[in-house]
């Protein structure tokens, strides 16, 4: 699960898509890029378990910012 998820628009333009996002997993802290087609570029470390990751973050994303 991950704790503390939050994200920001890169962009001044809030209208443009693509957001920083942040969070802990496993008591680890990760960064990274969300693009609008759903890319996720990690910035630093990536999660040993990524694709479960991506799965939670792309769930966060839908609720908070497409919904």
């Amino acid at each position: 699960m991950l704790q503390h998820f939050s994200f920001k628009s890169l962009y001044e333009n809030k209208q443009l898509p693509g957001w920083s996002v942040s969070f802990f997993y496993k008591q680890h802290r990760y960064t990274a890029e969300y693009e609008s087609e759903g890319t996720i570029k990690w910035i630093g470390d990536t999660p040993a378990d990524e694709e479960s990751v991506k799965k939670m973050i792309h769930e966060l994303m839908l609720f908070h910012v497409y919904d």
